[in-house]
């Protein structure tokens, strides 16, 4: 097959697995930047054009597209769903996935547990946000942050209040959810392919921070699941509408609770602390989903 990878960094980690593993399965693989692609969009002939080149041919297409470039990245994998390119997550799940509010409303209207939150620009009514989730310590994140950042813990009512204000002040959208203390600064990271948990590792914060992410500075270990984490896992990933995700959990009090479910979670991270060879499995779906007819692909682009 013929495949392509979105990804601005070739040289990531993520990006160069997957590379590996396509070309030891025999497969022709490239690596494309979303944003030097620019697009013919038609109804007769849609086409996506790279430095000059028109890129025609491809089997399947992995979207690696970072958050920063979420629309843009997007833009670009739906023309190459167009183009009846397989896509290893469609553009419309991915787009569902980054809208922290959109996703959180989505996993809730199934049942799925997540921590108790509340959204807010401009709340005029502090005290009242602050209630809903039960009260400090609270976690306060930026709508848009990734990997940990413009994530923030209030211990206090007051510090709560403060930082609430700060991010009035910056006009930006913010989420406030209760927090986990029984996690003990630990998450679990599900890696899920084609609706099952291949992978699961525990991320734990380093001394004096409860944030686990391992750009943070998280470890990371092999952890067993329960069967209650894993059909959570399966469960968030399916209403995500990703063939491929990394979702992540914390264990509290009233059971397994959703954090986030990650479009494009990186490798590195996971193939260490389990030693399996994810990049090979996800190649793997590939060649067994790819040459599947899709039914009314291209009629489903841009609905969601």
């Amino acid at each position: 097959m013929k495949i392509a990878i979105l990804s601005r960094g070739p040289e990531l980690y993520s990006t160069r697995r997957l590379v590996e593993a396509a070309k030891e399965r025999g497969h022709d693989v490239r690596v494309i930047d979303a944003l030097r692609c620019y697009m013919n969009i038609n109804s007769v002939s849609p086409e996506v054009h790279y430095k000059g080149e028109i890129l025609e041919g491809f089997d399947a297409i992995i979207p690696r597209i970072g958050a920063s470039v979420t629309f843009y990245g997007t833009a670009v994998l739906r023309q190459f769903e167009m183009m009846n390119v397989f896509p290893l997550n469609e553009s419309v799940a991915i787009s569902r996935s980054r809208d922290k509010l959109r996703s959180l409303q989505l996993l809730s209207r199934k049942g799925v547990g997540l921590p108790v939150s509340g959204i807010a620009h401009s709340p005029d009514d502090v005290d009242d946000l602050l209630k809903i989730v039960g009260g400090a310590p609270v976690v306060i994140k930026l709508l848009e942050g990734t990997q940990g950042v413009g994530v923030v813990l209030a211990e206090t009512k007051s510090a709560a209040t403060s930082v609430i204000q700060a991010f009035h002040g910056l006009k930006a959208n913010i989420l406030v959810q209760e927090f986990i203390k029984e996690a003990g600064g630990a998450d679990i990271r599900c890696f899920v392919v084609g609706g099952k948990v291949i992978a699961a590792m525990k991320r734990q914060g380093k001394e004096g921070e409860f944030r686990s992410n391992l750009h943070q500075g998280g470890s990371a270990n092999l952890i067993k699941i329960t069967a209650s984490e894993r059909a959570t896992a399966v469960n968030a990933a399916k209403i995500m509408g990703l063939n491929v995700c990394g979702v992540d959990l914390l264990r509290s009090n009233h059971g397994p609770v959703v954090m986030e479910v990650n479009s494009s979670p990186g490798l590195e991270g996971i193939e260490g602390a389990t030693g399996k060879d994810i990049a090979g499995m996800i190649i793997g779906f590939i060649e067994t989903n790819a040459n599947k007819k899709t039914v009314n692909r291209t009629k489903t682009v841009g609905k969601g």
